[in-house]
């Protein structure tokens, strides 16, 4: 199949459709959910639940986030805004979003935004290290991208149980390294370069 660029092409078929194989044919692709097809083979969608010390677990079914909806690309954000990540899922067939809210038992969180003064301006390619109830949880800033999404350009940290993080080190891209001590759980920050005191954004 091709895709033409003008939406507005009209692409007629090179040869009659064999209705006994299942062919069709749309004379203009954009339009192909308008006549009730779509280009789903209906695999599942996956979600897997990383637990320490087990590996992944498959927990497709029980989130429902199972669809044959041919699921063509996933952003994680805080929808609620309570600190903890919804999925928005992008998909070709059986609705064109859907929308995972996180339900999981509530957990410490923190977003840290970054405002770049020698780095460029959001401070992508920073990396960011919490310290954290004896563990070390590493961030780097790259705003996800996939087919037709992207993701924010905020790092989130999970903490569990934690109400703060020991320590917050940014490396940033002008190769600055900067250190937050004592940094409180369930907010935003806002991390100028160079500037030792971050914003509370909420």
């Amino acid at each position: 199949m091709s895709q033409p660029w003008n939406r507005a092409a009209i692409v007629p078929a090179p040869r009659a459709p064999d209705e006994q194989l299942g062919e069709w044919w749309v004379d203009n692709p954009w339009r192909i959910t308008d006549g009730g097809y779509n280009l789903s083979a209906y695999e599942r969608n996956r979600t897997y639940l990383n637990v320490p010390g087990e590996g992944f677990h498959d927990i497709s079914r029980l989130t429902a986030a199972d669809s044959t909806g041919d699921g063509r690309a996933v952003v994680a954000a805080d929808l609620t805004g309570d600190g903890m990540q919804d999925l928005l899922v992008r998909q070709v067939g059986g609705g064109p979003l859907l929308l995972f809210e996180n339900r999981f038992p509530k957990a410490g969180w923190l977003v840290v935004s970054l405002r770049g003064t020698e780095s460029n301006t959001h401070g992508i390619g920073a990396r960011l290290t919490a310290e954290v109830d004896g563990r070390r949880i590493v961030r780097e800033c790259y705003p996800h991208n996939g087919y037709k999404c992207q993701g924010q350009v905020d790092v989130h940290f999970g903490l569990g149980t934690a109400d703060k993080l020991e320590r917050l080190t940014i490396r940033w891209p002008s190769g600055r390294e900067q250190v937050l001590s004592d940094v409180q759980a369930n907010r935003h920050i806002i991390v100028t370069e160079g500037d030792s005191e971050p914003r509370t954004r909420r």
